[in-house]
């Protein structure tokens, strides 16, 4: 009689940790704040997106600063969780399950954000110093060209970059494969162009309206 493999035990906690971030991350925070602070459906507004740089659209500085933290909180909170749970390998699962919940609601016909803020949580929960680079590069990057959109793409490309250059990364008490992390980064980095291949055309075009911007 064979052995089970280590694959055979531990799938189905990996499957529990990947619809577990899901279910967090498909939570559309852009879209309950701003139905519960009275400015209706933010489907409606500017681009239809409901993550943060749209809410903003709203005027509502504060609710588009709500909308980022607590978008960014559930993927922190699904890899924490997991990985306190079931360990690194499950905190990974749930990081992706984060990101593609947020992407892709299911109570929202499957149309959700466009990944960055939760992609952020995530990267902090697993890494900080992987987490405060990205958003140091995106702080950069909007300051200098006033782009949402171009500051999310470089900030996320140059994490994936810098997660396969760090020899490994601690998280849980424990050194999470690189290469581990660097593809789940890598993943969730061309999951988010995808998402922004809209705002790519109008980058090139010379119409991708700047932050704070109405469109």
């Amino acid at each position: 009689m064979t052995s089970p493999t280590f694959l055979s035990i531990a799938w189905p906690y990996l499957l529990a940790a990947l619809v577990f971030g899901y279910a967090l991350g498909s939570i559309p925070f852009g879209l309950l704040l701003t139905r519960a602070a009275g400015l209706g459906d933010i489907r409606k507004v500017g681009s239809g997106n409901i993550g943060a740089t749209n809410v903003l659209r709203t005027g509502n500085k504060k609710l588009a600063a709500a909308t980022l933290l607590l978008d960014a909180a559930k993927g922190l909170v699904a890899v924490l969780i997991a990985g306190q749970l079931a360990g690194p390998d499950a905190a990974i699962a749930a990081a992706l399950g984060a990101v593609l919940g947020h992407l892709f609601p299911v109570w929202l016909g499957f149309k959700g954000g466009k990944g960055m803020a939760t992609a952020l949580g995530v990267l902090w929960a697993l890494s900080w110093g992987l987490g405060a680079f990205a958003c140091l590069v995106w702080l950069l990057a909007a300051a200098l060209f006033r782009y949402s959109s171009l500051a999310t793409l470089l900030s996320i490309a140059l994490a994936a970059a810098a997660a396969w250059i760090l020899s490994s990364i601690l998280a849980f008490g424990v050194a999470i494969s690189n290469t581990h992390v660097a593809a789940l980064v890598t993943l969730l980095a061309l999951l988010v162009f995808a998402k922004h291949h809209a705002n790519l055309r109008r980058l090139f075009a010379g119409t991708e309206p700047k932050i704070g911007q109405r469109k």
